[in-house]
């Protein structure tokens, strides 16, 4: 009975914690592509941050609530591997759960003091283990079975989720590259259609928008964008409307791959030397744009010069970003300062 009495509260809940705002997307109507991705930062901007790991409200409590096993009011659901386990045992000297950074944290946000370290929109319980395997591999199908979380796929750089959270991953993935744009001393995130990447972008974005359609949003996905909107004042848009992944990457709506034209692109593109103490040069295109990060996700310039001074840089590590003409990421390369 007790069981049953904790699953009806949680219904009531999930059937509560579902109308968005009067007005909160007025400003994204009848906008698509880059014109609607920039109108949902707008709106979804500045949200109220909360430290990582605190004495007060923190990280940890948010995701017991956004997270709570509707089944057991006690524990919480860890992502990839659909365990159900205390909320209380908060890592616990390496038995308890941990919080996965779904876009992983070494992707342009290393710092536990920026937002995005911090933000709950993609932060998840997860098993420890898993949490090290999956590491900071990109999304995409394929690989082999991992041994413990059973439904997930892995091989050297992605990683397959359990088809149950393939949609959830994506929305999240959605919201980071909307949310961070490189304001306010953020980083700017952005999806491209490759794996294997590194430093403040991730893939792969085709399978993220086929995700986004095989796996529809359910009550569990609605109540955890309704929880962290109570904490932090802003939605994940992608779970309140799931039709604008494709305003904006497909607004044509032309499906087609472009595997095989970016990585033709990728191929001819050269960045050296490496390391580099005063220059470093680029074979690429013309009317290809440059962009130099930090580690930690803050651009450094953007330039359409093949050359590029970097004398005045502090000896450390960047990443060089490369887009193509239509402003697709083509390549993502680490330079070294010296």
């Amino acid at each position: 009975m007790k069981k049953l009495f904790t699953t009806i509260l949680v219904l009531v809940a999930f059937t509560c914690f579902s109308q968005i705002p009067d007005g909160y997307y007025n400003t994204a109507e009848d906008l698509n592509g880059e014109e609607l991705k920039a109108a949902l930062y707008n709106i979804i901007k500045g949200h109220t941050d909360y430290p990582y790991t605190d004495a007060s409200t923190d990280t940890w409590d948010i995701l017991k609530e956004s997270d709570r096993d509707p089944d057991n009011s006690d524990n919480v659901l860890l992502i990839y591997t659909g365990e159900s386990v205390n909320a209380a045992q908060e890592y616990n000297s390496a038995a308890g759960w941990s919080r996965e950074h779904v876009w992983a944290k070494s992707h342009g946000f290393p710092e536990e003091s920026q937002d995005a370290y911090r933000d709950a929109h993609h932060l998840r319980p997860c098993d420890i283990s898993v949490n090290s395997a999956r590491g900071n591999k990109d999304f995409d199908n394929g690989g082999t079975q991992h041994s413990e979380a059973t439904e997930c796929y892995t091989d050297s750089d992605s990683w397959e989720p359990r088809p149950i959270e393939k949609g959830d991953v994506a929305r999240m993935m959605f919201y980071m590259a909307t949310r961070y744009e490189g304001g306010s001393g953020d980083p700017d995130l952005e999806l491209v259609d490759y794996t294997g990447t590194d430093g403040p972008i991730f893939g792969k974005l085709s399978t993220l928008i086929q995700w986004n359609e095989e796996d529809p949003v359910d009550d569990f996905e609605r109540n955890r964008n309704e929880v962290v909107f109570s904490y932090q004042g802003n939605r994940n848009p992608f779970i309140d409307h799931p039709e604008f992944v494709n305003a904006i990457y497909n607004p044509d709506e032309d499906t087609t791959s472009t595997d095989i034209f970016i990585l033709a692109e990728e191929q001819q593109i050269k960045i050296y030397p490496n390391p580099a103490a005063n220059y470093i040069n680029i074979d690429a295109p013309d009317n290809y744009s440059f962009e130099i990060y930090s580690v930690i996700g803050a651009k450094m310039l953007d330039t359409k010069n093949k050359q590029i001074d970097i004398s005045y840089f502090d000896k450390v590590i960047y990443f060089v970003v490369i887009k193509n003409e239509r402003g697709l990421t083509v390549k993502s390369q680490k330079i070294i300062k010296k």
